[in-house]
């Protein structure tokens, strides 16, 4: 064996060790400098953002209602456990037909069948996160709100980038979803943050042809609220037109599959309040009779409108009515920057089942909330705009959300 340098032959062991120990830590070094480099501190800074953004917003208005909890005299957490999220709270704990006898309709009536008045998705969740050591049903259902909240962040986030190219967009629009008026909600036993997330993963199953996505969330959402008849129609409506257009390819079962999915959980609840009213109309003659819901083309809207831009009538009032404009303004915004037809549409869809319903109008913000897509034109044009401008009509924007669903909740009486 040669020993001597340039001569040829075998390397000595010693050698060979010493050399594959270098190549090892080179490329041990090698690794960690990529892992510590700024552009894999940059992808877990966007991967985190949606979630942070979202968490910093709702935070500020968890502040903010507890300031005017105080200055009202009122508890934060017997404000967060109120009105609706009572309902869900017992049904979660004691099932339908527990539900404490003192618990009424609106009109102060109460029988066997007015629980049914509530989808069994969100208690449903409630139990789930129940598991979780040391969480009772109320814990558990703050918990579930804010993963689903941190969940329809991440989906608003995919969408904004997929339409403008853009992460600050996506930003952008967590933040204003985050803060829109009545965003208080999100922070309560509602079913609002739970919608809304399996809606977003819906719309983003549906751009990008996932179609078992869109299927499963859109079912799963049918058991959360009726609002989801809006979504249930988009995500049937894209499916076909994806069959039809591909008639002449191979097709793929999928988009058929989707089409069977979007109603099956809505059907499923719908179906079974029926088989316990005894009227196939069961579950919609339940909602008018103790809560006066029903569509009457908007006719009730219209009239408190005009009512309340026409006489002396309270902040909140005026201001309900002032949001409710804005949102059809937003809305033929969303058509004049073409954005895809399935968010147009669903947007359009929960502002008709909205405003289209008689009922409590105070409410008419908080149930405007799942067309989270009418914020995609403010998100854009903000995004257009200095820094300074964006970041500080942001800010406006959120002290505004933040401070009407406070107000709502804890300085007026029939806000939910």
């Amino acid at each position: 064996m040669s020993t001597i340098p340039g001569a040829t032959g075998p390397m000595r062991p010693d050698v060979q060790d010493t050399g594959a120990a270098h190549r090892k830590q080179g490329a041990r070094g090698s690794l960690r400098r990529i892992r510590s480099s700024p552009a894999h501190h940059h992808e877990i800074l966007l991967f985190l953002a949606p979630a942070v953004v979202y968490l910093s917003v709702r935070s500020f208005g968890l502040v903010v209602l507890t300031l005017l909890s105080a200055a009202n005299d009122q508890s934060v957490s017997g404000n967060l456990y109120s009105w609706d999220a009572q309902w869900y709270l017992e049904i979660a704990t004691n099932g339908y037909d527990g539900v404490d006898p003192s618990m009424v309709d609106g009109f102060g009536n109460r029988s066997s069948e007015t629980p049914l008045a509530f989808f069994p998705g969100y208690p449903l969740l409630i139990r789930l996160f129940t598991v979780i050591p040391g969480l009772g049903p109320p814990g558990a259902a703050i918990t579930a709100t804010l993963v689903a909240g941190v969940i329809c962040a991440y989906g608003l986030a995919r969408l904004g980038r997929r339409i403008s190219g853009s992460h600050g967009t996506g930003l952008l629009f967590v933040a204003l979803f985050a803060a829109a008026p009545m965003s208080v909600v999100l922070l309560m036993p509602y079913t609002e943050a739970v919608f809304c997330a399996l809606s977003v993963w819906a719309l983003v199953g549906v751009l990008e042809r996932r179609w078992l996505l869109a299927g499963l969330c859109c079912a799963a959402a049918g058991l959360v609220r009726p609002t989801a008849a809006a979504l249930i129609a988009v995500v049937g409506l894209a499916a076909l037109i994806a069959v039809v257009r591909r008639r002449e390819a191979r097709r793929s079962p999928l988009p058929w599959l989707a089409m069977l999915l979007a109603p099956s959980g809505m059907l499923a609840y719908l179906g079974w309040v029926a088989a316990r009213t005894g009227d196939l109309n069961g579950y919609f003659e339940l909602q008018q009779r103790g809560w006066s819901s029903a569509f009457d083309g908007g006719l009730t809207t219209l009239r408190f409108a005009l009512e309340t831009l026409s006489t002396d009538k309270s902040v909140l009032e005026t201001f309900t009515v002032w949001i409710v404009l804005a949102a059809v303004v937003l809305m033929v915004l969303c058509v004049r920057h073409r954005l895809p037809w399935p968010l147009v549409l669903f947007a359009l869809l929960v502002l008709v089942l909205d405003l289209g319903s008689d009922g409590l109008m105070y409410s008419k913000v908080r149930l405007m909330l799942p067309a989270f897509p009418l914020l995609l034109p403010v998100a854009l044009g903000l995004s257009n705009r200095r820094t300074t401008t964006a970041v500080a009509t942001t800010a406006l924007l959120v002290c505004f959300g933040t401070w009407f669903g406070a107000y709502s909740l804890t300085a007026w009486p029939y806000a939910m």
